[in-house]
């Protein structure tokens, strides 16, 4: 006779909110393993229990897998802050965010999830979706850029998530072309992605000499 397994360690949860943080931690860890989206199966294996308990929680695998991005994304942003750190010009800030996010996405399995479209758990419309730009946010407020002086309220700050998001969402389906440098593509992206940030400049930036012309 087989022998039951001991659902959760012999340690069961004792509220509901209990179970989803060790759930979404299961998943956290699955994933840092794999490096690839992962199923409700594999969650429900990892903590000896039936898959109809981890659905109890999280109807679907896709909501699960958000949930475990979402829980290791502010590693992300603390690296993604130290990397932008000082640099107050938004066209700058926002070149060398770019390509530091598209690096992680590669490196960092739980953001890949979050914000690329190619993984099992998402799909193209998920780079645009509410939760995506709910991080993007969580991601520009912490440039050192005075968005204000430039033109940006929360409107236009989000706007410019959703622009960059679909900008990077390019990258994901058709990936850099590896015979251009890494110093070319920042140049790339800073001359195009850089002109539409600048564009948002407020009328107290506009040179006297410009604005009084024509």
């Amino acid at each position: 006779m087989a022998r039951k397994r001991r659902g959760w360690g012999g340690n069961p949860p004792e509220t509901d909110e209990e179970a989803t943080r060790r759930i979404v931690a299961a998943a956290v860890d699955l994933i840092a393993e794999t490096g690839s989206a992962i199923t409700i199966a594999d969650v429900a294996e990892s903590l000896g229990v039936i898959r109809q308990t981890v659905y109890r929680y999280f109807p679907t695998a896709q909501d699960l897998m958000r949930e475990a991005a979402i829980a290791s994304v502010d590693g992300f942003l603390d690296q993604l802050e130290a990397r932008v750190r000082g640099i107050t010009d938004p066209a700058d800030a926002m070149t060398e965010g770019f390509l530091f996010t598209l690096d992680a996405v590669v490196a960092i399995p739980h953001l890949g999830i979050l914000l690329s479209s190619p993984s099992s758990a998402a799909t193209p419309g998920e780079v645009a979706s509410a939760l995506a730009q709910d991080v993007g946010m969580r991601m520009i407020t912490r440039f050192d850029v005075d968005w204000q002086r430039y033109g940006y309220d929360d409107a236009a700050l989000r706007d410019l998530v959703e622009f960059t998001l679909r900008t990077m969402l390019s990258f994901f389906v058709a990936p850099n072309d590896p015979s251009r440098s890494r110093e070319e593509l920042r140049r790339f992206l800073r001359r195009w992605l850089g002109s539409a940030i600048l564009a948002q400049a407020s009328p107290s930036r506009i040179s006297p000499s410009i604005s009084s012309t024509g």
